[in-house]
């Protein structure tokens, strides 16, 4: 392995992730260097990913005696009065901070699987060794494959994509299969509304998915490993290239790796803007150089996956876990959590938020903690009226259900689902008929369209409801709307279809009387004064 020199003493961090750059991270980067370029002062700039608090990007970071102390939300004109002030000795400034790894916010969060992200220079494979990396994979490839797959079983890790399958079984089922010849894919194509996590990650510490895939790799057998990512993630993508092409060099993929016998080449693919190729079969098809179409099931994609050969298709986060669980052993992880929903969960916050971003805590934790204590409620000031969770075929969940611990079970039960963690609060002014029409339009906007129910039932759907609202046949097409909720779910090959009755059985369920016509719009929306107040220092809603 090639040997890195260690860090200089001083450096100042600003982020280069995508979010950060959006509210001008490059633009304060660049006042930066200019100011200590003509002040003839020694800067070593580090272009990390976010820590997570989105409300205070962009967030300049410099190393002190006393830890990281952070500056935020900067803009290139606060730079020479952070200079000024004293900025390279942490000194005062009203953007002062204080050190961020004391901040409240992330103090009290259990960050496992985002532990380095926003600490790291992500692209440094140096810092990333430096930082507990590769571990997890020289103590996997210590240990037979069968036993790494035992260590991810016992450690009960669950698919973080959204369907909360036990990765472990996955892995068994793709080891057991017989053949030279098996694949590794990432499902990066994170569509889902209110999601951003993947991406956090991919940008932040894109040398731990490299990490988590390898482990897989060794685990089932596999030679050939893809990462499949949205086009919407342009910088994602480049800081995964460029971390692959690093990790040739370090001898952390390609042949022999760390001296293992292990082969394995990672790729990384590109898709075209289709939500449905976040479905598994969907994305393999798409990887095949097919239009991105389900596929029926059985045989699943772990017996006969990309190509027809024994695949393993988990969620970056899911794979971003396997090195920490390797490396600290299966119980340290499988005691944090709740029942069944083993470890930490790394939910995204946003929508009409005071305080959005990323949230990694132990399973348990309740969406009140989340949306109040974390996110501070709406950013328009107003009450919070529901929050949907996981996604835009998550369940809307009113404020009497905010004490529900996010955990798989319990979400179930309640007729909701975690799903990939994305929380997207509404104040009081949503309308929830519309919401609940947007479900099936976005349904029948994003189907493939290769089973009907899912094809023409999200149409008559979106036709049902607009005749509800115009107050036409009210019962009698609630009532056929009860039937088409009931067939998509039972008939459709995919969650596409499956799952999009659930946003809209719980908007009829917990706010009816948006669907009786009470005051509305011309465009169908609820009349309400809507003042809305400056959140001070806040820029964005917490979303990306």
């Amino acid at each position: 392995m090639t040997q890195h020199p260690a860090p200089p003493s001083l450096r100042i961090y600003v982020p280069r992730d995508s979010a950060a750059r959006s509210v001008g991270a490059d633009e304060v980067a660049a006042a930066l260097q200019q100011a200590a370029d003509s002040a003839g002062l020694e800067l070593d700039l580090i272009r990390n990913g976010s820590r997570g608090m989105l409300w205070l990007e962009p967030l300049v970071e410099v190393d002190t005696g006393h830890g990281r102390v952070g500056y935020g939300p900067v803009t290139p004109d606060d730079v020479p009065s952070l200079l000024a002030a004293g900025l390279l000795d942490g000194g005062e400034h009203p953007l002062r901070l204080g050190v961020v790894d004391e901040l409240p916010w992330l103090a009290r969060q259990n960050r496992v699987t985002f532990a380095r992200v926003g600490v790291v220079d992500p692209l440094s494979p140096a810092d990333y060794v430096r930082h507990g990396g590769i571990a997890g994979l020289r103590a996997a490839l210590e240990r037979t494959p069968a036993d790494v797959v035992t260590e991810v079983t016992d450690s009960g890790l669950r698919g973080r994509g959204g369907a909360g399958f036990p990765a472990g079984i996955k892995w068994k089922t793709v080891l057991d299969c017989d053949g030279e010849k098996k694949f590794i894919c990432c499902n990066a194509d994170e569509g889902d509304s209110g999601t951003f996590a993947d991406r956090m990650l991919m940008e932040g510490d894109p040398f731990l998915l490299i990490e988590g895939m390898t482990i897989a790799a060794h685990a089932v057998g596999a030679d050939e490993g893809y990462i499949y990512v949205r086009s919407e993630y342009p910088d994602a993508i480049a800081a995964l290239r460029t971390a692959i092409e690093a990790a040739h060099g370090e001898g952390w993929l390609g042949k022999d790796i760390l001296g293992s016998g292990l082969d394995f080449e990672l790729h990384v693919r590109v898709g075209a803007g289709a939500y449905i190729c976040g479905e598994e079969t969907s994305m393999l098809e798409s990887l095949e150089g097919k239009r991105g179409m389900v596929r029926a099931k059985p045989p699943i994609p772990a017996i006969e996956g990309l190509f027809g050969k024994p695949t393993i298709v988990n969620n970056v986060l899911t794979l971003a876990t396997v090195p920490v669980i390797l490396a600290e052993g299966a119980k340290k992880y499988q005691d944090v959590g709740v029942e069944r929903s083993r470890g930490t969960q790394v939910f995204q916050l946003g929508g009409n938020i005071a305080r959005g971003g990323i949230v990694e805590t132990a399973f348990g934790i309740t969406l009140r903690e989340l949306v109040e204590e974390y996110g501070s409620g709406t950013r328009s000031g107003r009450p919070v009226r529901t929050v949907q969770v996981g996604g835009p075929l998550g369940a809307y969940l009113p404020a009497s259900q905010f004490d529900l611990p996010m955990d798989y079970e319990a979400f179930a039960a309640a007729g909701a689902m975690v799903g990939h963690g994305g929380i997207v609060v509404f104040d009081d002014t949503v309308d929830m008929a519309a919401q609940a029409r947007f479900a099936m339009e976005f349904c029948a906007a994003e189907s493939c369209g290769k089973c009907t129910p899912c094809r023409i039932g999200s149409v008559r759907g979106v036709e049902t409801i607009d005749k509800i609202i115009a107050g036409e046949n009210r019962d009698e097409n609630l009532a056929v709307l009860d039937d088409l909720c009931e067939l998509m779910t039972d008939g459709s090959l995919c969650a596409m279809g499956g799952l999009t009755p659930l946003p809209v059985r719980s908007a009829l369920t917990h706010f009816p009387d948006d669907f009786s016509g009470p005051a509305r719009s011309l465009n169908g929306s609820r009349v309400v004064d809507i003042p809305i107040p400056r959140v001070p220092g806040a820029r964005t809603e917490g979303t990306a």
